[in-house]
């Protein structure tokens, strides 16, 4: 086996570097507070931040409640200036995430739109070859495929408002 038959082909490359290319422009167009909340999101996503949290809580509690702390207790038990502080990092955090989750479902739209338009452009293409390929079978001879009332069909544009309409009407149904 050679090294060029080893490499990716041509084609593939290309779809490939139009999708990164796709994915850098999304990531570049994003605010500077998207990108911000995007790493804040992810770091409390991580073992990291768990490990921090529960040292830290731990430190506060042990400040707090041994009698062999030479600190004073600033927040006896039960906590309260922890639970308020809690409370508002759960809040933000709950901020930070959900602002995440609309980027990412934003991106996903993008990128079912795009699907969409490629493969409405394909079922164009496919009926254009299928009809073609009846005319050819029609110009040699091959009256079974020529005529083939199915073949037909699939050669026939396919109304995408009818098959969405069909869809909800059959779900409307269940």
């Amino acid at each position: 086996m050679t090294e060029d038959s080893m490499q990716t082909p041509n084609h593939l490359q290309d779809h490939i570097e139009t999708i990164a290319k796709h994915e850098q422009d999304f990531q570049a167009n994003r605010s500077r507070g998207e990108r911000i909340g995007d790493r804040i999101a992810a770091f409390a996503g991580s073992f990291p931040f768990v490990a921090i949290h529960i040292t830290f809580f731990l430190g506060w509690m042990a400040i707090n409640t041994l009698s062999a702390s030479s600190l004073r207790h600033f927040d006896p038990y039960p906590f309260p200036l922890l639970d308020t502080c809690v409370a508002l990092e759960a809040i933000l955090l709950a901020s930070f995430i959900l602002m995440r989750q609309s980027g990412l479902a934003k991106r996903a739209d993008e990128r079912e739109h795009l699907m969409l338009q490629i493969l409405l452009l394909t079922e164009k293409e496919v009926s254009a070859v299928i009809r073609m390929n009846q005319q050819i079978a029609e110009h040699f001879g091959l009256l079974n495929i020529s005529k083939d009332e199915e073949i037909k069909d699939l050669g026939r544009p396919t109304s995408v408002d009818a098959v969405a309409a069909t869809i909800q009407e059959k779900l409307a149904n269940e």
